[in-house]
């Protein structure tokens, strides 16, 4: 996740039968390390519980104008609000938001408050595509409201169309980009990241392979997409890869999957993040039945694989930035500074995987940045998320600084 640790979030939840994919959303957004504070429609209520969200939430629902000692709840919920999230938001509340109708808890929070606001709508498609929910949802985002979704998909009734609830990835990943500021420094531009650690088979069961979870690299591409690229996710972990809206997800399990994969999607991209832990040996042979303990330790070949950061670094298209990673466990910055000169890459990220928190498997990631000018740069431990962040930053720098037309945000 981004920066939503200590954000106060009001979630709203109104009577859909969507209501049950927002339990998934507050419980994201508080492991996110948010304050999440829950306000339930009575509509809501007649399709989720309270007690769910009073266990996953940081405080106790609340539903009513008049259920508290506070007199003024409405207030208090959206003066001290960071962002408020309305999970699903129905055909009604759209039109109450838009007309400035008071009717509930939920309505009064999202007119007394100035924070910034994000509804997700969620109907059946003919409800959707009614010219007057559509006038309602293009006069709140006119007005800044952040709009995410719906999706098409298969809908409560059964049939498939327009008007199911965005993924909670979706939902999370705009919650973060509104908090963040709404940055879209990389708004038509495409990003290629490569994720997880390859798996070179010894025979149908067993492989060699290495300890990448993908995180890093998935947060890479979730961060991407999230400041307005195109993404190309190469994963050998897809079930961990983001599903958010501007990220392809392509699949793959070896060294030589992955150069094929990098290969036909790097040329047209202008920036190339090789985030991914690429074996750099495979066996010669691979064994078409199963190895059995007791014909003994196997005798193991290995031959190198492609070395695929060197070839993008030999081959990169015009204005193209090459990032590469590098796992250190000693001497950090000289093997990281040797590897970015013998791969012809523009910047490497390199990392302690032996220090505590950092690299493998962790949540968080603590890295140094050396660039071919020169550069260098120290990102102390924290989310994968934040480090991502500084990554990019640091590239879409580097791609201005050598002309290639980006913009930088201040």
């Amino acid at each position: 996740m981004g920066d939503l640790h200590g954000r106060r979030i009001v979630l709203g939840v109104t009577g859909g039968i969507a209501a049950y994919k927002a339990i998934e959303v507050c419980r994201r957004l508080v492991d996110a390390g948010a304050h999440v504070a829950p306000v339930l429609t009575k509509g809501a209520l007649r399709f989720v519980g309270a007690a769910t969200f009073d266990a996953l939430a940081s405080e106790p629902v609340q539903t009513s104008l008049w259920d508290e000692a506070h007199p003024i709840p409405h207030t208090r919920l959206g003066q001290g609000a960071d962002v408020v999230v309305v999970c699903p938001a129905t055909a009604r509340l759209l039109a109450d938001y838009r007309t400035g109708r008071s009717g509930d808890l939920l309505t009064a929070t999202l007119l007394a408050t100035r924070a910034p606001v994000v509804v997700c709508p969620a109907m059946h498609t003919e409800m959707w595509e009614q010219p007057a929910v559509q006038e309602n949802v293009q006069v709140l985002a006119a007005r800044g409201i952040e709009v995410v979704g719906p999706e098409e998909g298969r809908l409560a009734g059964g049939d498939v169309g327009a008007g199911r609830l965005a993924d909670p990835d979706a939902v999370v990943a705009a919650v973060e980009q509104v908090l963040a500021g709404g940055r879209r420094d990389l708004e038509g531009r495409t990003v290629l990241v490569t994720a997880g650690g390859t798996r070179e088979p010894i025979c149908p069961v067993r492989y060699v392979g290495n300890r990448s979870s993908g995180k890093q690299g998935h947060a890479l591409a979730a961060e991407a997409a999230a400041r307005g690229a195109k993404v190309h996710c190469v994963t050998t972990v897809p079930e961990g890869a983001p599903t958010v809206p501007g990220v392809d997800v392509v699949t793959v399990e070896t060294a030589a999957e992955m150069a094929s994969a990098v290969a036909r999607l790097a040329p047209a991209a202008d920036y190339v993040f090789m985030a991914a832990a690429v074996a750099d040996f495979r066996p010669v042979e691979v064994a078409d039945q199963k190895l059995k303990k007791a014909d003994g330790p196997p005798e193991i070949q290995l031959e190198p694989t492609v070395d695929i950061l060197a070839e993008l670094g030999r081959r990169r298209s015009p204005g193209q930035v090459v990032v590469g990673f590098a796992a250190e466990t000693s001497d950090v910055r000289q093997n990281a500074a040797a590897k970015l000169a013998a791969k012809g890459a523009d910047l490497i990220v390199a990392n302690d995987v032996a220090a505590p928190g950092v690299g493998f498997g962790h949540d968080t990631n603590a890295v140094v940045l050396l660039d071919a000018d020169g550069g260098e740069r120290e990102v102390d431990l924290g989310s994968k998320r934040q480090v991502a962040r500084a990554v990019l930053d640091a590239a879409v720098e580097l791609r201005h600084r050598h002309g290639a037309g980006e913009c930088v945000d201040p």
